[in-house]
C-alpha cells in the first residue's frame, strides 16, 4: 500500500487481499495505513501459503526503500491503484 507515487509505503501480508486492501482504503482499522494515508494498492505478490507470505513480508520490511520502489515500478511503473483489479477477480 502507498500514500501516492514515491510516498509512504506499507508492506503487509494477508490471506484475503481484497478484504485487507479495502480495510486500508477505507481506514476502518486504526494503525499505520490510516495514519499515513496509505490507501493505494500499488503492488502485490501471491505466495504459496501463509507462512511463505509472512516470511516474504518480513524480508521486504528489511529492504531498502529503493529496492521496494524497484519492485513496485517493475510491476506497476505508473503507480496505478490495483484495487479494482483484485476486487473484481
Amino acid at each position: 500500500m502507498a500514500s501516492g507515487r514515491n510516498g509512504t509505503l506499507y508492506v503487509g501480508s494477508t490471506i484475503d487481499l481484497a478484504r485487507r486492501a479495502w480495510e486500508h482504503r477505507t481506514g476502518v482499522v486504526p494503525g499505520f495505513t490510516r495514519r499515513y494515508h496509505c490507501h493505494l494498492l500499488v503492488w502485490f505478490e501471491a505466495g504459496p501459503d501463509w507462512e511463505a507470505a509472512r516470511r516474504r513480508e518480513k524480508q521486504m520490511k528489511e529492504w531498502r526503500r529503493s529496492w521496494k520502489l524497484q519492485e513496485i515500478e517493475g510491476l506497476n511503473p505508473e503507480w496505478h491503484d490495483l484495487y479494482d483489479q483484485i476486487a473484481n477477480a
